[in-house]
């Protein structure tokens, strides 16, 4: 069996450059390196949705700027199956079997899913709506996402999920439900790995204010679909070192989100495009660190390198975005391949489940020899 791929995101909103450097850009060359014999891209609306119920016109419009984003950053549909979660019902089902799989317990005690939990406020009361705290308890399919998760990497025999380090307890989790089935069923399902993002800095891109993730909801991003300007903006204002109050005192680097993007980012020929002054982001770093170099001139280097990097992107998202039809057309077959996929996925599960009883031809003719005997 082959080398598959299946990753993807929520249509929450635009894709940042969070998601470019910890996984997008990877995908490109992930799909370019011929490694992998087929590469699945879900953009997960039926996730997105269970924390959003209430607003389902928000996802409706998200999904096509996510699938924009892909394409403006290379992924290319004659190479990769972009698909749309909640067209695929098929994986509704596997996940209902693999809730027998999980228990509650293990379920809370998922980092993941705490760590979520805690970031968008829903209450640990099992109230519907707790009135001191205005918050709401948490959604049932919120948290059981990771089974959902679990059925959309299994149903199309993923060997390799590209994701963040956050994701891995989710992974996990994963790998756990494959056992538990092959050593219940029998060997059916394929246990996938998690491939990690090899910069140490693009496990986890802080926002332009410094703190956790880059992410919509904290309005710390900068989104690839951005102006020129938009761009320039964010990084101007960026969070550096606090204490590095004047040009000529000394400054750290560890923690300081500039030098984070840098890390990401910066590539030894740039310095000879646009601070030739220095060899290498060492000696930048070394440079800042015993002062005498301000945040001013290390952002608008910064600045040059995000520019160059998102330029093309923008420019590849304007072109697609003249013709929307062809991009639904695209993600339509998309799904339909996705789904053929999936039910092959299904059909084994059922059978390995035993409920497969209209396909079961000797169910069929050994119950008709047992009630004739009885005759």
């Amino acid at each position: 069996m082959g080398k598959i791929i299946l990753t993807g995101d929520r249509p929450t909103g635009r894709l940042h450059v969070g998601h470019y450097v910890g996984s997008l850009r990877r995908r490109v060359e992930l799909q370019n390196s011929g490694e992998f014999d087929k590469i699945y891209i879900m953009i997960a609306d039926a996730q997105a949705l269970t924390d959003n119920a209430d607003n389902p016109e928000k996802i409706r419009q998200n999904l096509i700027e996510v699938a924009l984003d892909y394409l403006a950053c290379g992924i290319d549909p004659s190479q990769c199956t972009i698909f749309v979660q909640s067209q695929v019902p098929e994986l509704c089902e596997l996940a209902f079997y693999y809730m027998n799989l999980v228990t509650v317990q293990r379920l809370q005690r998922n980092p993941t899913v705490k760590a979520e939990i805690q970031m968008r406020g829903f209450s640990d009361n099992d109230t519907e709506d707790t009135a001191s705290q205005n918050k709401k308890g948490t959604p049932v399919g919120f948290f059981t996402y990771p089974i959902s998760q679990a059925s959309d990497i299994t149903a199309f025999r993923a060997t390799t999920v590209p994701a963040g380090e956050d994701q891995e307890p989710m992974v996990e989790q994963t790998r756990e439900i494959v056992r538990k089935f092959n050593s219940t069923y029998g060997e059916t399902l394929v246990e996938p790995e998690i491939l990690l993002p090899t910069n140490a800095a693009c496990l986890r891109l802080p926002g332009t204010d410094g703190k956790a993730k880059m992410s919509k909801s904290l309005g710390n991003c900068i989104y690839l679909s951005d102006t020129e300007e938009d761009v320039r903006k964010s990084i101007m204002s960026m969070f550096t070192d606090p204490d590095h109050l004047r040009v000529e005192d000394p400054g750290k680097v560890e923690g300081n989100t500039v030098f984070t993007y840098l890390d990401a980012f910066c590539r030894p020929e740039h310095f000879a495009s646009y601070l030739p002054d220095y060899a290498d982001l060492d000696e930048l770093k070394a440079h800042y660190r015993r002062g005498g170099l301000g945040d001013v001139k290390v952002k608008k280097f910064l600045n040059a390198i995000l520019q160059e990097e998102l330029k093309p992107i923008r420019e590849r998202r304007q072109k697609f975005a003249q013709d929307i039809p062809a991009v639904y057309d695209m993600l339509k077959k998309g799904c339909e391949e996705a789904r053929k996929a999936a039910a092959s996925t299904l059909e084994d599960v059922r059978k390995a489940m035993q409920i497969n009883y209209f396909d079961d031809s000797e169910l069929i003719a050994a119950q008709s020899l047992r009630f004739k005997e009885q005759q």
